[in-house]
């Protein structure tokens, strides 16, 4: 199992240290680097950024919004910036949620998995270098009836297949990602539920496109804060607002990819509580209604022996690349966690 380091948003109030986490991550032999985009910093520039100052760490999108570009804009962009990096890109799409996609967007949220297979699709095709020609029932190339020609990318990308991952959730997409993906960016990842709740699901995609799972890089974010074991609760008291957010508040009542995934792992009536506290504007009381079984289920806390022994767990359960997203008030303790990353990953023995 590989480890990876998970930026988050730039603009996030950790700005100035992102570049020195990056940069330690690099150097202590991580295998990637993923930025994330929603309606503030864009992942292309920051991961631009980060590849002109680095060596050997990948750089990877979690996630370009597929209704903020245009499938075309994005084969450029990744071409580019596999280009430039030496051949370090990694393309992660994800189709966001209904408020950003139709409130920052303005592109409805609708039938999301058929847009994304034909994103893909598309994306894939462009990166080829052929001549660029699709008829589908999102997308048209080139528009008919109009002046618009095939045209083909002209910017050499330095590996003739870029790895592209999907970020799925929920059955459908879990499955469609494992047929026609190449990994699954997964958040919220409970390694004792696993099988049920994702890999299964990966797992039909791949027979279906008539491959295993051999190869296919299962991805987890998870954050990561090192202490005393002693002191896991107060440890995970931090993510309370964090997981509060993601299972109350992204997206509507009715359609919560998180809240939804907590519910499949049990937590079903505390979810409804977070959601409905949430919703109403009652942050902190959504942040303590979170059990802190779920928030120790999907983070890595306290000493690297514990840490070590959870790493072993995702590794079992069919995890390849664990991402952290290391905790900390300093540069100096972001750094230390992302040290103690790699000792807990040695110790498990999958380094």
């Amino acid at each position: 199992m590989q480890l990876g380091i998970n930026l988050g948003y730039w603009g996030a109030g950790m700005d100035a240290d992102n570049l020195a986490v990056a940069q330690e991550a690099d150097r202590l032999g991580y295998a990637v680097c993923w930025a994330a985009e929603a309606y503030g910093s864009d992942a292309a520039t920051v991961l631009t950024w980060v590849a002109a100052q680095t060596e050997r760490i990948d750089v990877g999108s979690a996630i370009f919004q597929i209704p903020a570009r245009q499938p075309a804009m994005t084969a450029m962009t990744a071409a580019t910036l596999d280009s430039l990096s030496g051949g370090r890109f990694r393309l992660g799409l994800g189709v966001s949620g209904p408020q950003v996609s139709e409130g920052w967007y303005g592109v409805k949220f609708d039938k999301p998995l058929a847009r994304t297979r034909e994103y893909v699709e598309i994306v894939r095709k462009a990166m080829t270098r052929e001549r660029l020609s699709y008829e589908g029932q999102h997308w048209t190339l080139p528009l008919p009836g109009g002046p618009g020609k095939p045209i083909k990318l002209t910017v050499h990308p330095e590996r003739e297949h870029i790895p592209l991952y999907i970020a799925a959730i929920g059955p459908k997409n879990l499955e469609q990602t494992g047929e026609i993906a190449d990994g699954a960016l997964l958040i919220f990842p409970s390694a004792e539920h696993l099988e049920e709740t994702t890999i299964k699901y990966l797992r039909a995609g791949r027979e279906k496109a008539g491959k295993t799972l051999d190869g296919f890089d299962v991805c987890p974010t998870l954050p990561l804060a090192v202490g005393e074991d002693k002191d896991v609760t107060t440890l995970a008291d931090a993510f309370r607002p964090y997981t509060a957010l993601y299972v109350g508040g992204m997206g509507s009542a009715k359609q919560n990819f998180y809240n939804q995934l907590a519910q499949r792992m049990g937590f079903g009536a505390a979810a409804a509580e977070i959601q409905e506290k949430y919703l109403a504007g009652d942050k902190q009381g959504a942040a303590a209604a979170v059990p802190h079984e779920l928030i120790d289920k999907t983070t890595l806390l306290g000493s690297v022996d514990r840490i070590a022994d959870r790493m072993k767990e995702y590794a079992a359960a069919g995890v390849t690349t664990l991402s952290l997203a290391p905790a900390g008030f300093t540069l100096d303790e972001r750094l230390a966690s992302l040290r103690a990353g790699t000792q807990a990953l040695e110790r498990a023995g999958l380094a």
